[in-house]
C-alpha cells in the first residue's frame, strides 16, 4: 500500500514483537520506512489518531475481544473515515459453509482460530466461521452505524464500516 500511494503514512500494529520486526524490514528493504510505522500494540490500545482508514485483515475473528477491537477503531477514525474488514469467507449458516473451502475453513477456525481466541479469556469466540451477519453484530455493538459487504471471493469478505 505504502507502494501504490507515496504521498501517504502508514502504521501498522501487531501485539506480536517478532512481527513487528520483520515488518520493519520489509519495509526499509522496499524503500518505504520514511511514510511506513510498525508498532508493537494490541487491537484495543495503539495510538488514536484520526485514520482515514484503518484494516483488520485476516484477524477479527480470531480475537477474544473483537467488539473493543471494533469499538477502538470507532474512537480512533477520522470523522469520515472507515474500516475496511478482511475476514475468511463464511456464510451466515452452518448449512452454506458445506462445500470445499466451509470445511477447510472449519477445520482451520477449531484448531487455530477459537483456540487463539479462548486463550485471550475474551468476551466473543468468533472463528473462521463468524458470516456477514455476526460480524456486522459486532460491529454495531462497537458503535458503527454503516456495515456491508463491499465485495467477496471464494476465500474472502471484505467488509466496510464506517460511524
Amino acid at each position: 500500500m505504502a507502494q501504490a500511494f507515496p504521498k501517504s503514512r502508514f502504521w501498522g500494529f501487531d501485539y506480536h514483537p517478532e512481527s513487528i520486526e520483520t515488518a520493519r524490514k520489509v519495509a526499509r528493504a522496499s524503500g518505504v520506512a520514511d511514510r511506513v510505522t510498525f508498532e508493537v500494540a494490541d487491537a484495543a490500545a495503539y495510538p488514536k489518531q484520526d485514520y482515514d482508514l484503518i484494516c483488520f485483515f485476516d484477524c477479527l475473528h480470531d480475537m477474544g475481544r473483537p467488539v473493543d477491537a471494533a469499538a477502538h477503531a470507532r474512537k480512533s477514525l477520522a470523522k469520515d473515515g472507515t474500516v475496511m474488514l478482511v475476514e475468511p469467507f463464511a456464510g451466515d449458516k452452518v448449512e452454506d459453509n458445506i462445500n470445499p473451502v466451509g470445511r477447510l475453513y472449519y477445520s482451520a477456525s477449531t484448531t487455530m482460530c477459537v483456540a487463539h481466541a479462548i486463550s485471550e479469556n475474551g468476551t466473543h469466540v468468533l472463528g473462521a466461521q463468524a458470516g456477514e451477519a455476526r460480524l456486522g453484530h459486532v460491529f454495531e455493538k462497537a458503535g458503527f452505524g454503516h456495515f456491508r459487504k463491499a465485495k467477496q471471493t471464494p476465500f474472502n469478505l471484505i467488509l466496510e464500516a464506517r460511524a
